[in-house]
């Protein structure tokens, strides 16, 4: 029994704490060099379409979404309106209130964002920590996201987000967004 419980421990242990080998450990920093440089206010502006999965703790496939979304900036404040459609027919809204600060820092708010979202532009990249708590339908949890966004040639945007429950990650989303046909 003893054996079991220590062996628990160590996994526990390794899957919560590997450094420079996790998702969490990247940093702005790695991509200060990468192009095209993302412009917030030009790639989250007008109207995007975002389709993407998310994949539960066991790695398989929870849900599947499409989702509408529309930026508008004035100056450096801006919002982006979010509606989404997921597989099961469940719908979601939800509007970011955005902030841009210096040195490509800002920050971000929502009604079912727990705070203030921090977030910072580097090279290619877009990244992003915050609380969210879920839907009454969804459990009703908070959850800490960390969400990064990637710049591609083409003008695409690949999302990856992990969102974490005391530290352990229990879910993962993958997403495009795109400009939308007009």
């Amino acid at each position: 029994m003893k054996l079991v419980l220590i062996l628990t421990v160590v996994i526990l242990i390794l899957a919560l704490w590997r450094p420079g080998l996790s998702f969490r450990h990247q940093k702005p920093d790695h991509y200060a060099a990468t192009g095209p440089a993302f412009d917030i206010q030009t790639h989250l502006n007008g109207p995007i379409i975002s389709e993407g999965m998310i994949h539960g703790p066991n790695g398989r496939l929870a849900s599947r979404f499409v989702a509408d979304m529309t930026g508008a900036w004035d100056g450096n404040t801006g919002t982006l309106a979010e509606s989404f459609r997921y597989d099961n027919g469940s719908t979601q809204e939800r509007k970011w209130f955005l902030t841009l600060g210096e040195n490509g820092r800002f920050t971000a708010t929502a009604d079912d964002i727990i705070g203030v979202a921090e977030g910072q532009i580097s090279g290619a990249t877009l990244s992003m920590t915050y609380r969210i708590r879920l839907t009454e339908a969804a459990g009703g949890h908070v959850l800490s996201v960390t969400d990064w966004l990637y710049l591609m040639e083409n003008g695409t945007i690949l999302n990856r987000s992990e969102l974490r429950k005391f530290g352990i990650k229990v879910a993962e989303l993958t997403a495009t967004m795109r400009p939308a046909d007009d």
